[in-house]
């Protein structure tokens, strides 16, 4: 889009420029041969000899110097014509730069110029929209942004209370059972746990700014690398009695970011626990295509609710959630799949997700 404007500029540039010069030139030609007609037919002898007793040393001066005169009338003339043409110019300047100030103070107001200015116009009004766009987009991301920390400020409120009540029972009753004792430390250690994760993601989307991650390169062994996150999330798994299948070869060596790859990774392997059904199994993929071009292709499968065709497009925005209830204990920030995607690009890679019978797909190809 900026290549196509630039160039429509160029274009308008050079037109507006030889459409000047033209002008200049249909202006001076018209005007010399005006006046090569006023001193050539109406300044001819006769008429000279006619008015010769009134003014006879005026028409000699005139038809003796007559390359001087001519040549002074067409400067003169030039100048006038130039001082025109460059007028209309500048006006055409003044109306680009007041429309361009009218597109930062009104943008809801369609800009209309010129005919010779359509190039400008329409290139305006495309900038127009394009902001318009921009600001309702930065005016979403914000109220999702503030419903997100609202939600989650609530969030924080109901564990803490649940930890704080049965802090106080533990403290208060002196004659709980060992058993009871248990039960309340245990649930006062997830509620706990479940603090630590919201508080987590208040630092995230504190810092978030995808725009400022560094990327470190080194060698890094892809298949390790997901042995170690696999084994990291056998706590969840078992939680809900979930098994993770891996199809890759024994050792795949990338020039990557470790660190960032272990996050996008970590978030797919979180969602698809977060999202799949009871007892079912998720599925990594992981292949290696050597043809003109080296490329790596990770899939995550897991068996869960489909996601509304709507939601598909709209599932690596920043602060989304498919899953839209807040009172969901598995909801996350709604940054991990959006990151997932900005570490995914900055390594020049894609990520697409679909929905194929009962399995959510999520492709990674680097």
């Amino acid at each position: 889009m900026p290549n196509n404007t630039n160039q429509e500029f160029k274009l308008l540039k050079r037109m507006i420029a030889l459409k000047t010069v033209f002008k200049v030139l249909v202006y001076t030609v018209i005007a010399f041969i005006v006046l090569k007609i006023l001193i050539d037919g109406v300044f001819n002898d006769d008429l000279a000899y006619g008015i010769s007793d009134i003014n006879r040393q005026f028409y000699l001066e005139m038809v003796a110097k007559k390359t001087e005169v001519l040549l002074i009338a067409f400067i003169i003339i030039f100048a006038i014509a130039s001082y025109i043409v460059l007028n209309k110019t500048l006006r055409y300047m003044e109306e680009i730069v007041g429309s361009i100030d009218k597109v930062i103070k009104e943008p809801d107001s369609e800009i209309s110029m010129n005919s010779d200015l359509v190039a400008v116009e329409n290139n305006l009004n495309r900038i127009r929209m394009d902001l318009i766009k921009r600001q309702n987009e930065a005016k979403e991301a914000e109220q999702k942004k503030n419903d997100l920390i609202a939600y989650m400020a609530h969030d924080l409120k109901t564990p803490l209370t649940s930890i704080i009540g049965y802090l106080t029972l533990l403290n208060d009753e002196k004659e709980i059972s060992g058993e009871m004792q248990k039960k309340y430390i245990k649930i006062a250690l997830d509620k706990s746990l479940r603090v630590e994760e919201l508080t987590n993601q208040f630092f995230e989307i504190t810092r978030y700014n995808l725009k400022d991650m560094p990327i470190n390169k080194q060698m890094i062994d892809i298949s390790y690398l997901l042995d170690q996150l696999i084994e990291e999330c056998y706590p969840m798994l078992e939680s809900k009695k979930l098994k993770i299948q891996v199809d890759k070869p024994s050792k795949i060596e990338y020039l990557g970011d470790g660190d960032k790859l272990a996050r996008s990774f970590e978030n797919l392997i979180k969602n698809a626990i977060n999202y799949s059904y009871n007892d079912s199994t998720i599925e990594i993929n992981v292949k290696e295509e050597i043809k003109e071009k080296r490329k790596i292709t990770l899939e995550f499968k897991n068996k869960g609710n489909k996601i509304p065709e709507y939601k598909l497009d709209k599932i690596f925005e920043k602060f989304y959630r498919a899953d839209e209830s807040r009172e969901s204990s598995s909801g996350g920030s709604g940054l991990g799949l959006a990151i997932t995607k900005q570490i995914v690009e900055l390594h020049g890679g894609t990520i697409a997700v679909k929905n194929d019978d009962e399995y959510i797909i999520f492709t990674i190809v680097l």
